[in-house]
């Protein structure tokens, strides 16, 4: 047995080096937990925990949104519901400076309606939105750097499976946390937009000149809006009223997709068993990505409790002559260097039991408002290097365009990020306040 801080400092250097040698997180993240429970409390405890922690920590009712949620979203998709948002932000906002970006941040946070995860909505969207933007003569890198930055939004508007994750690990209502991410969601795009318009008109030749449709086309295209309408109003809207719990919210949604899908003639008659194949195995296969790093995130998660790192970082947090805001500003500025290594279910298991009783039970903080600003957080994370896991995605769809490319079109997005997270910070009631006017709440 080794002394629990030695451990501790070990476990960084181990899990760094488990990294750089580029062992996949979910893995590098559970080995060192499992030695670092071995170091300090024995093989007993390590062999216990790895047999009783994958079932006991993934069992959860709650989780089963999260390949309910992916796949409504792959359904979505396949039903066309990406593409008709796509040409109503078009037709509607093309009049303005950087209109088809404006257009791309307003499909994406529809989209993020349907579907809950960022990765996939960046994908969608460069396939659809890049080519048309790089056609009219749009800034490539501008381009690319704007689709990976409006993907972020899906993470945060509902349904949202990193939303329901955070409830899940500390215990919340998941109902509530989805929907306290709608206005904040709305602040962003609002943030986003806004900024894209300065840079419109500060670097015009970023951007092309604006397209003119005419009422009668614009009117026309709002018929595409039906689908994810139909999705938010069954899944948000049914929690919002007390119809159904998150995981019910999800399972109509999915079988709602699933009939758009079906019946919207937008996948040929003869490819329609094979597109829904392909919409499970790619829900299989991201699921099994989330569950297999809440299972590597929790064990290490786990030893940092064992080693008493959440007590010893409470007892320090309460001796600190700061005010409690600063605080919380320390706990969300973790996030950033995080980021830059770690997926945001990880950062988010692994943080969370430190964090979470010292922000919410010691200082007295919302939990919900906590939980929105450490989501915004886990955006930037998506666009930075060396992995950010948006711009990874972008890569392979715009194969033409360096990543290092894509990277420096996110910069002036991450100023955005920044601004939205002040706003947020500042006014809490942006957060609270649906989610207080509830059914049941």
């Amino acid at each position: 047995m080794i002394d629990t801080g030695v451990a501790v400092l070990l476990s960084l250097f181990v899990l760094i080096f488990l990294m750089g040698m580029g062992v996949p997180i979910y893995a590098a993240l559970g080995l060192t937990g499992v030695l670092g429970c071995i170091a300090t409390k024995g093989p007993h405890i390590a062999l216990t925990q790895m047999k009783l922690f994958p079932y006991v920590n993934t069992a959860n009712y709650l989780l089963a949104v999260v390949p309910l949620f992916i796949i409504m979203g792959h359904f979505g998709f396949k039903a066309g519901i990406s593409r008709d948002l796509y040409t109503i932000g078009r037709k509607w906002f093309s009049r303005l400076p950087g209109g088809l970006g404006v257009a791309t941040f307003v499909a994406s946070a529809g989209f993020g309606a349907c579907c809950g995860s960022s990765v996939a909505s960046a994908a969608t969207m460069g396939t659809i939105a890049i080519p048309e933007m790089r056609a009219l003569g749009y800034d490539r890198k501008l381009a690319c750097g704007l689709v990976a930055a409006a993907g972020t939004l899906a993470i945060l508007i509902p349904p949202s499976v990193v939303l329901v994750f955070y409830a899940s690990i500390n215990d919340l209502s998941a109902g509530a946390q989805l929907v306290a991410g709608f206005l904040p969601g709305v602040v962003s795009v609002l943030v986003y937009v806004v900024g894209l318009l300065v840079i419109s008109k500060f670097y015009p030749s970023l951007t092309p000149a604006p397209e003119r449709y005419s009422w009668a086309e614009r009117i026309a295209s709002l018929k595409g809006m039906w689908g994810m309408a139909t999705l938010f109003l069954l899944v948000i809207g049914g929690m919002y009223v007390g119809w159904f719990t998150p995981t019910e919210a999800a399972s109509v949604g999915a079988f709602a997709a699933l009939l758009m899908m079906v019946f919207g003639k937008r996948v040929p008659k003869g490819k329609l068993w094979e597109q829904v194949t392909l919409s499970f195995l790619e829900t299989l296969r991201t699921t099994c990505m989330v569950f297999l790093v809440l299972i590597g995130a929790g064990l290490y998660a786990f030893f940092l409790t064992l080693a008493q790192v959440p007590q010893a970082v409470s007892q320090w947090v309460a001796e600190l002559p700061l005010p409690p805001w600063v605080i919380v500003v320390m706990f969300l500025l973790v996030y950033i260097p995080l980021g830059m290594f770690m997926d945001t279910f990880s950062m988010l298991v692994i943080t969370q039991p430190i964090m979470f009783p010292i922000v919410t039970k010691q200082l007295g903080f919302d939990p919900i408002w906590f939980g929105i600003l450490c989501t915004k957080m886990a955006e930037i994370g998506l666009i930075t290097p060396p992995v950010g896991l948006n711009v990874y995605v972008l890569s392979g769809v715009v194969r033409d365009v360096p990543m290092d490319d894509i990277f420096k079109g996110c910069a002036v997005f991450l100023v955005f990020e920044a601004i939205s997270i002040v706003l947020l910070f500042m006014f809490p009631s942006i957060t609270t306040w649906l989610p207080s006017t509830m059914y049941g709440r």
